[in-house]
């Protein structure tokens, strides 16, 4: 039903009350970056949550149990799996993290085709489970598509980003090394975690053997050593626990709850409404402008409504298309900017799903201190200056290697005398690789909204089809056959391949749907992140990236989104909004 024949009685005191200088939908990586944005540039402004609310520290409630605390020593029951055989294929979903994770049930969708939705509803979003890895994109990721006619051309280029790269990265904390690749630019960097003994060797062999391919120090979300502003924000250094996932009460890590929320609280401009799940954004066709949000109660399931002059939408990628699929008017019938048609096609994702481990023999007099949460990055060495494969796009490969707790050779006893014995010695060596790779976006891949089921708020199911392609599976060979080749000059033995053959989605990479570029005929945002067809409106999560590059996508939203809110506010003193 068109916004436009909802009638909603509401006062005038009460339309000032719920007035605020901007509104934005979501918590996560990209919310909590336009809350602090536009707090610190003065504006009052109101976070939408879907989820509960989650504090720093006072909600981590595993974060200090021990492996014995935990009534299934991190599984879960097999009952827990029935019920949730979605989320819990999760990446760090366990008995330790499963509280940052949604219940199947609760959150229905219909697969078109099969795609692995991972969703965490809280404040802080899906930002208190991130892989937290930081690689900036290079100027190839923001020319291949036009360069190789695979996609639309992006609207900004490396040079139009990079300052605000460097902007988060001073403010978030991200370890690393200079190391002057090409293909994945230098940033703003604490030290980074060093490389074991292993790790070291395999670098200095493919060094040897490939002029063009280089194993670096990760560049992580990390605070290895803290700076002023992370102590202003009352953060800490990593402690190399590698519990991330279970929530960090030293901050060493950045999250939303950790880092922006809470600065941006510090100005006394920020107001936080969880449970408040987004029905739509309502448009004012006499200002031809968005003038605020709907929004449902997620437990009395009331409606009500908040006024802005800025809205930004940064509920994640699908469900940022949901809703804006969902603001339908007699202006926009099919989704609010969605003068074009495209509005939930082009969504695409990475590939994740080929990796190669074996052994390395030796080292066995060495180890490593702590429980790194960092891994080695290959930098992406496919289609940079020319296309030289078969196939379009290229791949982030992450590598890492590590002892076994237990020398596997002296007892196969999993309990008794001689396990307890096995445990006093680590094992061998064990190394990985595995693929992040770039998908194509193609207007086949997309969302929509269903016609017939709805949610328990009244709100039409997500429909998603999404699928891989010829393209993708060339790739994955190439990826396999390289790896391998490289772990065997490198002396590693007993090298297997692995094609995991698992649905879209588990990447948790999901982008697109509301895409970025020049014309309006063939995008949706402006190179500003504004949609064409309703300026007031920001769109800066994952649904509005134009093509996935190969590198993890978060810093890049954290920028996309700095750089649109000083951009909404220096628009809205001119009274361009």
């Amino acid at each position: 039903m068109p916004q436009d024949s909802i009638q909603v009685n509401i006062n005038a005191g009460g339309i000032q009350q719920n007035t605020y200088d901007a509104i934005v939908i979501g918590s996560g990586i990209s919310g909590g970056w336009a809350a602090k944005e536009l707090c610190e540039q003065g504006l009052k402004t109101l976070v939408l949550e879907r989820g509960r609310n989650i504090e720093h520290i006072k909600d981590y409630p595993t974060a200090f149990k021990d492996p014995w605390e935990f009534e299934h020593r991190g599984d879960v029951t097999k009952a827990y799996l029935k019920e949730n055989p979605l989320i819990s294929k999760a990446a760090g979903f366990s008995e330790e993290t499963a509280h940052f994770f949604i219940k199947d049930e609760d959150h229905p969708y219909v697969q078109e085709k099969p795609f692995d939705w991972i969703r965490g509803y809280q404040v802080g979003g899906k930002s208190l489970t991130w892989g937290r890895a930081c690689q900036r994109w290079s100027r190839f990721e923001f020319t291949a598509p036009a360069r190789y006619g695979y996609g639309l051309q992006w609207p900004i280029g490396y040079e139009d980003i990079a300052p605000w790269y460097s902007h988060v990265e001073l403010f978030a904390g991200v370890c690393g090394n200079r190391d002057g690749i090409e293909a994945m630019p230098d940033g703003e960097f604490l030290p980074p975690f060093d490389l074991n003994c292993v790790e070291q060797a395999i670098r200095q062999k493919i060094k040897t053997h490939y002029k063009d391919r280089f194993l670096v120090q990760a560049r992580w979300a990390q605070l290895t050593q803290p700076r002023e502003v992370h102590l202003q924000q009352g953060r800490g250094k990593c402690q190399a626990r590698n519990l991330c996932m279970r929530g960090c009460p030293f901050g060493g890590y950045f999250s939303s709850v950790s880092a922006t929320l809470p600065w941006a609280k510090k100005t006394g401009k920020l107001t936080i409404r969880p449970d408040s799940v987004v029905e739509s954004v309502i448009y004012d066709a006499q200002k031809g402008m968005a003038k605020g949000v709907r929004v449902i109660d997620a437990h009395s399931r009331k409606a009500t409504e908040y006024f802005a002059r800025i809205i930004f939408v940064n509920a994640s990628a699908l469900n940022s298309n949901l809703i804006l699929l969902n603001s339908t008017s007699s202006r926009f019938p099919n989704g609010l900017g969605n003068d074009s048609g495209l509005l939930g096609k082009y969504v695409c994702f990475h590939n994740y799903r080929a990796s190669v481990n074996g052994e390395m023999e030796g080292f066995e007099d060495k180890y490593y201190y702590g429980r790194n949460p960092t891994e080695p990055i290959l930098a992406n060495y496919r289609n940079l200056h020319k296309q030289d494969t078969d196939y379009v796009g290229g791949f982030t490969t992450f590598m890492g290697s590590y002892r076994t707790r237990t020398d596997e050779s002296s007892t196969t006893e999993t309990i008794g005398a001689a396990y307890k014995q096995a445990l006093t010695e680590p094992g061998g060596w064990k190394v990985y690789m595995y693929m992040q790779g770039e998908t194509i976006p193609k207007e086949k891949n997309h969302v929509r909204l269903s016609t017939e089921q709805k949610d328990q708020w009244g709100i039409p199911l997500l429909v998603t089809s999404v699928g891989y392609d010829d393209n993708d599976e060339r790739m994955l060979k190439d990826f396999l056959t390289e790896s391998t080749a490289m772990l065997d000059k490198a002396g590693v033995k007993k090298i297997r391949q692995n094609d995991t053959k698992q649905a879209p989605g588990l990447d948790i990479h999901e982008m697109g749907g509301c895409r970025m570029g020049n014309d309006p005929k063939t995008s949706l945002l402006n190179k500003w992140n504004q949609l064409h067809a309703c300026k007031n409106v920001f769109v800066t999560d994952g649904a509005c990236m134009t093509s996935t590059g190969n590198q993890s996508p978060s810093i890049l939203y954290m920028a996309l989104t700095a750089r649109a809110a000083h951009r909404a506010v220096n628009e809205l003193k001119r009274g361009n909004l």
